[in-house]
């Protein structure tokens, strides 16, 4: 028997084939149609040849994420091309629930890397850890099997209301996913339309070879993330491992780590897949995330090389700096979509 959760996720699912008119129509009270309806089949973040995009982990903030709430932020923040993280394509697709709260398991961890954890707090981890491992195994059996359509369906709902898939970032590519759930994750992305997967970089030079292989196989590119271990070299030998190997660079995380982002551009912008774009601070200047234009980042200057040169991948906005009393993520990626737009 199907209970009220999976009859709601295949109402959902069945009116994502919808026409787009009729979808808009049956969902203005959800994803805000009029929204949609100015934004229909427009690349609005298309500017000057450069691909505005954003990840949808700028929008962690806010209250649901869902894939129909999600497309709402992207469409209201004007954006019409994104890297969805795995939570929202998954859930649309019926990936089980887990019963962990994740902010308290990782509260709980902390607290043990810190040494301060109490007799009762450590049962409490161990009984949460046993409760992720189940769900964990559980997710992999779910991955093996989930037909691809809930996927082609999220994308057809993406497009109709003019929003591309270019990235796709699932938990599904980590040393501790089986080969069915990495297999999974490249069959979900090019069902989503997306050109490539990101993950953060494994720094394990087997796992890059392993995955590189496997994109082969699925003809679609792995790029790797990084933080503040990125350097000039950083990809170099996932980059050599295979052609379907690539770079996510953060040109954000890249100043933080000392290095000036328009260098490694003009080198390596034929292995770059899509980057993100953020303001941080270099180490001298402490290394801060901070309001677009604030920070050391080059923001501006990394977006006119883009237009100039006439690179093809996306720079996708990711929301990371504290948000303002009064705003919320939706209309600071407004912000700094403006910011993208007077720069070009």
């Amino acid at each position: 028997m199907k209970n009220n959760k999976t009859d709601r996720r295949s109402f959902l699912q069945k009116s994502a084939l919808a026409a787009g008119g009729l979808f808009i129509a049956s969902q203005a009270k959800i994803i805000g149609a009029p929204n949609i309806i100015k934004h229909y089949n427009k690349s609005l973040s298309k500017i000057n040849g450069v691909q505005i995009g954003v990840i949808t982990y700028s929008f962690r903030s806010m209250p649901d994420q869902s894939a129909e709430a999600t497309l709402k932020y992207i469409t209201d923040s004007g954006i019409s091309a994104v890297e969805l993280m795995g939570d929202p394509a998954e859930s649309f697709a019926g990936m089980p629930e887990s019963t962990v709260d994740r902010r308290a398991f990782f509260g709980l961890r902390r607290k043990q890397r810190d040494g301060s954890l109490t007799a009762d707090e450590e049962k409490e981890m161990a009984e949460m850890q046993a409760a992720q491992e189940a769900f964990n195994k559980e997710v992999a059996e779910w991955r093996a099997t989930v037909s691809m359509e809930p996927f082609e369906q999220m994308k057809k709902m993406y497009d109709d209301a003019g929003v591309s898939i270019y990235g796709f970032k699932p938990r599904a590519f980590g040393q501790d996913n089986s080969d069915a759930e990495i297999d999974y994750g490249f069959r979900a992305a090019k069902a989503l339309g997306a050109t490539h997967v990101t993950l953060e970089h494994p720094s394990d030079d087997a796992h890059t070879m392993k995955l590189g292989n496997m994109a082969k196989k699925h003809k679609i590119m792995v790029a790797y993330h990084g933080h503040e271990q990125q350097t000039p070299t950083f990809w170099d030998t996932s980059l050599d491992q295979s052609k379907f190997n690539a770079m996510n660079l953060d040109i954000g995380h890249y100043v933080a780590a000392g290095y000036n982002p328009l260098d490694i551009l003009k080198e390596k912008n034929k292995r770059i897949a899509s980057i993100h774009i953020k303001d941080r601070q270099t180490p001298e200047n402490g290394k801060g995330n901070l309001v677009w234009g604030t920070g050391d980042t080059p923001i501006a200057e990394t977006l006119q090389l883009m237009r100039d040169e006439k690179y093809k991948f996306a720079a996708t906005v990711e929301l990371e700096y504290q948000i303002p009393e009064g705003s919320d993520a939706v209309k600071e990626v407004q912000k700094c979509l403006s910011f993208c737009e007077s720069s070009l």
